[in-house]
């Protein structure tokens, strides 16, 4: 389960929404969890709605002066439904004046008000994005995850197959690293899985024989990524006697993986003396575009055969 406190949404997007703190500061500490939210049909940041509650309430002009348009009574069920319905915070948009009603509400409900000069639409879209990442489910897999030819690839095999030396001479032919040994896989979108380094472990790659290398300082700040999508992974396997003989030539089916429901290509190459691991690497990147463009090497060798024993 993963969470966010408002003390950290304020943080992380007081510059880029130019938030104020105008009240119910006591209050920061209100979250929202991934758990919650899948399990409730309430939105994640929305204009005021007080059926179908979001998480983040915004308000604009309009919303305002709804407010100000109900009778005592009514403003105060408003009110009360918004502190019942556990709002983690209200924030105000394009708007320079707040009324009073309104900043008592949020000090004695302890709901932190913010307020912003963005309009509502573009602040609710930012910080939609924003809870959608930080709330995303994920997961962690053992491996080696590059951005190669502009192609998020995931090296992974058994323990000392080669993966990080693999992932150097990668490197040294212009890909760029994201992360070594663990790779966090956020579902960040239906059919996208985002690949990120833990922070301990972030530009730093280990390769036997060298120890732990600083990726970046060694090699540039192109030589390091913060964050890449997976679109493939490459299984390095050794094959048994070291004989790659008996391994199919022509696979004729897509192979995938799935992780987190997302279903991931994958490439199996076996792993013996006096293969190019790096080319082949890049040779599946670059076939994995082909692929994504509709051009399927293989069939189209099987067609070109097919025609040539009619032609016959």
């Amino acid at each position: 389960m993963t969470q966010v406190n408002i003390r950290q949404l304020f943080e992380d997007k007081q510059a880029r929404l130019e938030l104020s703190r105008v009240a119910g500061e006591d209050g920061a500490d209100r979250f929202i969890d991934s758990a919650g939210l899948n399990t409730s049909n309430r939105g994640l940041v929305g204009h005021l709605n007080l059926i179908h509650p979001n998480w983040v309430q915004v308000l604009s002009e309009t919303e305002l002066d709804y407010l100000h348009d109900l009778s005592a009574d009514q403003r105060e069920n408003a009110f009360q439904r918004i502190e019942e319905c556990g709002t983690t915070c209200l924030i105000v948009a394009g708007i320079n004046e707040i009324p009073a009603e309104l900043i008592a509400f949020a000090n004695r409900s302890h709901i932190p008000l913010f307020s912003s000069p963005k309009p509502s639409v573009q602040l609710m879209w930012l910080i939609r994005h924003y809870l959608a990442k930080e709330l995303a489910e994920f997961t962690t897999r053992h491996g080696v995850f590059l951005d190669v030819l502009g192609v998020g690839v995931m090296i992974t095999g058994e323990s000392a197959v080669g993966k990080s030396e693999l992932g150097l001479e990668l490197i040294t032919r212009g890909s760029g690293l994201v992360a070594d040994d663990i790779v966090e896989l956020h579902h960040i979108a239906p059919d996208t899985l985002e690949g990120r380094c833990p922070e301990l472990l972030r530009d730093f790659l280990e390769v036997r024989g060298l120890g732990v290398l600083n990726i970046r300082t060694m090699f540039g700040e192109t030589s390091v990524r913060r964050k890449k999508s997976l679109k493939l992974i490459v299984n390095l396997h050794r094959p048994a006697g070291g004989d790659i003989s008996q391994i199919e030539r022509l696979p004729l089916n897509s192979t995938h993986q799935e992780i987190l429901g997302v279903n991931i290509s994958t490439v199996n190459i076996p792993v013996v003396a006096g293969r190019n691991l790096a080319v082949l690497v890049e040779a599946a990147a670059r076939n994995f575009v082909l692929h994504q463009r509709g051009i399927n090497s293989m069939d189209e060798f099987i067609a070109r055969h097919d025609q040539m024993l009619l032609d016959d």
